[in-house]
């Protein structure tokens, strides 16, 4: 990223001298520029492979052979899936045609995997959860890194000013953590898978029971005082998660030590909620806004001292 600093024009030369591309310029203009790599792209198109092999849902490379730098990424995708045998198994369309077909698959109920570049996907992992839910921030990204690791990327609980003058003003936080929660599930089943870890697969699987528990039960936050916040949802969240993991047969280690635990935060409900809702409508001290007092953050986001004997 460059702040240009005269009138002028940019210019992309290479060695030989040619001019790929030129842009005009102004002093004070931001002027961005990024390169993309052979590796990068035939291990984005082999984590293309390996999700469709995985789900065996439709999947589409997002491409306008129209357009000169996919133009060259197809050049790339092509071989890469006959060479695997998989041609017949993938789209490749421009976005205009890709969108139509992936709504008409979804509302068929169906799944549809969309191969895109990261900026098309960061408008993707937005589109599609508004049109589903009303809102981006309940969305969980995949991102399957070069040398093994995973990013998992949620959609933003909200809007992070407004909720933190809310949570100032009136001690309600209306941030939506479920993203959050997802987020925690599939890095759990990520461990299992590159680690062997059977524990760590019956943790995420559960997470995945709780998350359906607070849509099912609607227990997101809601955006007024003295409602479901944040902090009652990270109860349920719990109560759901501790629920599950007792109920599951496939560890019985992890049921036994869960056990209690879920049956106390189910006896202890309406104390723990009404302790919850009691520090509602009046204003709170955090000690600031990037960098919060850790203490005054601890007693304003854990009001509720028995769920904190509970969970620890």
């Amino acid at each position: 990223t460059f702040e240009i600093p005269a009138n002028g024009t940019i210019r992309y030369i290479v060695a030989n001298g040619d001019v790929l591309h030129e842009q005009a310029v102004e002093k004070g203009d931001i002027w961005r520029s990024s390169s993309v790599r052979k590796a990068p792209i035939e291990d984005w198109v082999r984590l293309g492979i390996s999700r469709q092999a995985a789900t065996g849902s439709q999947a589409i490379f997002w491409l306008d052979e129209t357009r000169a730098h996919d133009a060259e990424l197809i050049k790339y995708v092509t071989p890469i899936l006959e060479a695997e045998g998989v041609a017949d198994k993938f789209q490749i369309l421009a976005p205009r045609e890709a969108t139509r077909v992936t709504l008409e698959t979804i509302r068929t109920g169906a799944d549809s995997i969309a191969i895109s570049g990261n900026v098309l996907r960061d408008y993707l992992t937005d589109l599609f959860p508004i049109l589903e839910l009303g809102t981006s921030a309940k969305m969980l990204s995949i991102v399957k890194l070069m040398q093994g690791g995973g990013m998992f990327e949620t959609g933003a609980g909200g809007s992070a000013p407004k909720h933190v003058q809310q949570l100032v003003e009136e001690n309600h936080l209306r941030w939506d953590s479920l993203g959050e929660f997802c987020a925690l599930g599939e890095s759990l089943g990520f461990l299992a898978d590159v680690t062997g870890n059977s524990k760590a697969a019956v943790l995420g699987t559960a997470v995945d029971v709780a998350t359906q528990g607070i849509l099912d039960n609607n227990k997101s936050p809601a955006r007024k005082v003295c409602q479901t916040d944040n902090r009652d949802s990270h109860y349920f969240f719990a109560l759901y998660w501790a629920e599950a993991l007792a109920a599951q047969t496939d560890d019985a280690e992890i049921a036994a030590h869960f056990a209690p635990i879920a049956k106390a935060l189910s006896d202890s409900q309406e104390a723990i909620l009404a302790e919850l809702a009691s520090v509602q409508g009046a204003p709170a001290d955090i000690g600031g806004y990037y960098h919060p007092n850790r203490a005054k953050l601890a007693k304003v986001m854990r009001p509720s001292a028995t769920l904190n004997s509970i969970i620890g």
